[in-house]
């Protein structure tokens, strides 16, 4: 069973090191310094397209998906130790990153490091789902999933890549998932069957070239707009204050 615990300086060991748990892009981009990386597993919660994105990697007319760390399973990533000095800025980083609606809570969980680089659990920062959220939207069939990821691109990026450079990197690291690899196996059916048409989005960041013939052939589809609640007044309200919280506050 997963451990949870309420303050920031749980996370930290000894020396005020911070942990932190990497399931989705932190794996291939975390973007903060780290002193220390190994492999990693959270028992109680798995990886999952279960969040729809209308900001890194999708837009309010044409959202896409990405990961949320969801009840139930195991999920094996990595964790990450950030020296003492840098864990406050890392944390603001980490809130300004994740937090960018609200979608996530930050908790600390226990992650059980490879036997070979840590032979204690460690608390660790994660970002679990909020189920509760308009963004939320649950376990979607693998073929609603492959047309979301393939046609939606944001601030980040094209869709595809985010799925694709995580399932390479997971392979990297020898964890399998057969989901994740059905999913990419269902967008490659997909790849075939699509033909060029015209794609007015901007340019947000680097693609590799299969994955921009597939946005530009999906982008006109906007079926996923009516997967995604709209966020009224009283939803950021209730959760965007998780994007400005302090090391008191969790």
């Amino acid at each position: 069973m997963t451990r949870f615990a309420g303050s920031a300086d749980q996370s930290r060991d000894r020396g005020g090191d911070l942990w932190v748990f990497a399931y989705g892009s932190l794996m291939w981009r975390p973007g903060f310094p780290f002193a220390e990386v190994a492999r990693a597993r959270v028992t109680g919660y798995s990886r999952r397209f279960c969040v729809a994105s209308v900001h890194h990697r999708g837009s309010p007319g044409r959202p896409g998906l990405v990961l949320g760390l969801d009840r139930g399973g195991v999920c094996e990533g990595l964790v990450y130790r950030v020296p003492a000095k840098e864990a406050r800025a890392t944390l603001a980083y980490l809130r300004e990153r994740e937090q960018v609606n609200g979608v996530y809570r930050e908790v600390r969980v226990e992650a059980e490091l490879d036997a070979r680089s840590h032979a204690k659990p460690v608390l660790a920062v994660a970002y679990l789902v909020e189920r509760a959220h308009p963004s939320y939207v649950g376990r979607l069939p693998l073929a609603c999933q492959a047309r979301l990821i393939t046609g939606a691109r944001g601030l980040s990026g094209v869709n595809l890549d985010y799925l694709v450079n995580t399932l390479r990197h997971m392979r990297e690291l020898g964890i399998r998932e057969r989901e994740l690899e059905r999913l990419l196996g269902v967008i490659g059916g997909v790849f075939g069957r699509c033909r060029s048409a015209p794609c007015r989005c901007a340019s947000a960041g680097p693609a590799s070239a299969r994955a921009e013939a597939l946005c530009r052939a999906q982008r006109c589809r906007a079926e996923g707009a009516r997967l995604v609640r709209r966020m009224k007044p009283g939803d950021r309200r209730r959760f965007s204050y998780r994007r400005h919280l302090s090391d008191a506050d969790v």
